[in-house]
């Protein structure tokens, strides 16, 4: 439990007995209650690093239920539930102690690896190919740019203020340099912006994950050995991406027939599942992280139809098991925003005021990065819910754990700025969808969209 609430009922006691207008049958009655809060709270935080077994079903029963009002207020007011997530977490870990975070710490790696594996497969299934081929080149340069653009802000930033060397601060800048698919994914889906805007921010934000984590993880074993090889990062980079393509495309094609002889087996989402794990071990076993590996597999699954055009071979109708595949999703994805608030831990203000700071800039950066690369057939709408699209979150939360384990220099501070930067980007572009939404869509019934050329107008 928090000591400081075990500070506050203490001086309470002692304020008691100051107050003349209270008799002592009230100051008995009051202290009696202290005591009995007192002992519910110490009943919630037990003396290990985990509350009882009936304590965390309370828990995360209250997370689901805060998950599904959440997403229910998302869609009703267009306002991401991913900060109150994060804010319950902060209340049932650092506030009152129900779960401890040397707890979290022991659990995350293996609960982020299957966020990340669910939510990348979840992406791939609903990026559509035709409309991201479209606004692919858009994709790739909202995402170099405003990779390379936050890594800058972030860097400068903590070596000039915090004093740290130029290898951590380009880590902690790689970090938080890319926005969170597991937050995009979820935001475009309820935002009335064309399809292909909607591919092209997912497929960025895709990529800026796999981006953040390659290079943070190159960068753990530079700072670990003292020194940066550029050459190491060029291997290292190519060696992911055709990893990850060769076994996203050499297996999903093949599993998008073998899934439709399996079409209406009982278990033929789950064997889906079996085989998509079985690829993240495959590819963190050659060096990749399993990221880009999660997003091709569901994307051959998700394009089946096209694919199947292109590839010249008849499929039957398939349909993912959306019920249990949406359900599945929706709780690794309320579960870990709750974890990243579980792990907060804010120790001094100029770290808040530095991660405010760094969010603010990066916002500002975006607005100039996506003013240079997008054009004017974009819609005002399109163009400002891009200009917002800044949210931190999986990738950010998961690699700022990594300094902690390895023991690197000034290992928890990095959690402590890069929640503050989650948790303020979050705050920014909630903001900015919320003022986006009072601008009239071009047309009432697709909502923004990109406007087409003559030529395609006719087809």
């Amino acid at each position: 439990m928090n000591p400081i609430f075990f500070g506050i009922i203490e001086l309470i006691r002692g304020q008691l007995g100051d107050i003349p207008s209270l008799s002592n049958f009230d100051t008995n009655f009051i202290l009696e209650k202290i005591n009995e809060f007192e002992s519910f709270l110490g009943t919630l935080s037990q003396d290990g690093p985990i509350a009882s077994a009936h304590v965390i079903l309370l828990a995360a029963g209250v997370v689901i239920f805060f998950g599904v009002a959440g997403e229910a207020f998302f869609k009703k007011t267009g306002i991401p539930d991913v900060a109150f997530l994060m804010v319950l977490g902060v209340i049932i870990g650092p506030i009152f102690g129900i779960i401890q975070p040397e707890a979290v710490i022991q659990i995350v790696p293996y609960f982020a690896a299957l966020a990340l594996i669910i939510i990348m497969f979840d992406g791939g299934l609903n990026l559509d190919l035709k409309h991201m081929v479209k606004t692919a080149h858009f994709a790739f340069t909202l995402a170099i740019l405003g990779f390379v653009l936050s890594v800058a802000i972030t860097t400068v930033a903590v070596h000039y203020l915090l004093d740290w060397s130029w290898l951590e601060s380009i880590l902690l800048g790689s970090i938080v340099g890319g926005s969170s698919s597991a937050i995009v994914f979820g935001l475009v889906r309820n935002i009335r912006i064309s399809e292909e805007t909607k591919n092209m921010l997912s497929f960025e934000s895709a990529l800026t994950d796999i981006l953040s984590t390659i290079v943070a993880f190159i960068l753990f074993g530079a700072i670990l050995v003292g020194q940066f090889d550029l050459q190491v990062l060029q291997e290292t980079l190519g060696r992911s991406v055709v990893v990850g393509l060769v076994l996203g495309f050499g297996v999903g094609i093949p599993w998008m027939y073998v899934s439709t002889k399996l079409s209406n087996a009982q278990h033929s989402y789950m064997l889906t599942l079996g085989i998509l794990f079985l690829l993240f071990f495959l590819a963190n076993s050659l060096g990749e992280s399993g990221a880009l590996t999660a997003l091709v597999f569901g994307l051959m699954l998700g394009n089946k139809k096209h694919l199947a055009r292109i590839l010249k071979f008849k499929l039957p109708r398939i349909e993912v098991d959306d019920p249990t595949h949406n359900q599945l999703t929706f709780l690794v994805r309320v579960f870990f925003f709750v974890f990243v608030g579980l792990m907060a831990s804010i120790g001094k203000y100029e770290y808040v005021i530095i991660g405010i700071g760094i969010t603010i800039l990066i916002y500002f950066g975006r607005i100039i990065v996506a003013k240079l690369t997008l054009t004017k057939r974009f819609s005002l709408l399109d163009r400002r819910v891009t200009y917002s699209m800044i949210p931190r979150g999986l990738a950010a939360a998961v690699l700022a754990t990594f300094p902690l384990t390895l023991g690197l220099p000034n290992a928890e501070i990095y959690s402590q700025i890069v929640f503050v930067i989650i948790l303020s980007s979050v705050i920014i572009t909630t903001i900015g969808l919320s003022r986006s939404k009072k601008i009239p869509p071009p047309d009432p019934k697709e909502g923004g969209f990109i406007k087409k050329p003559p030529e395609d107008s006719q087809k």
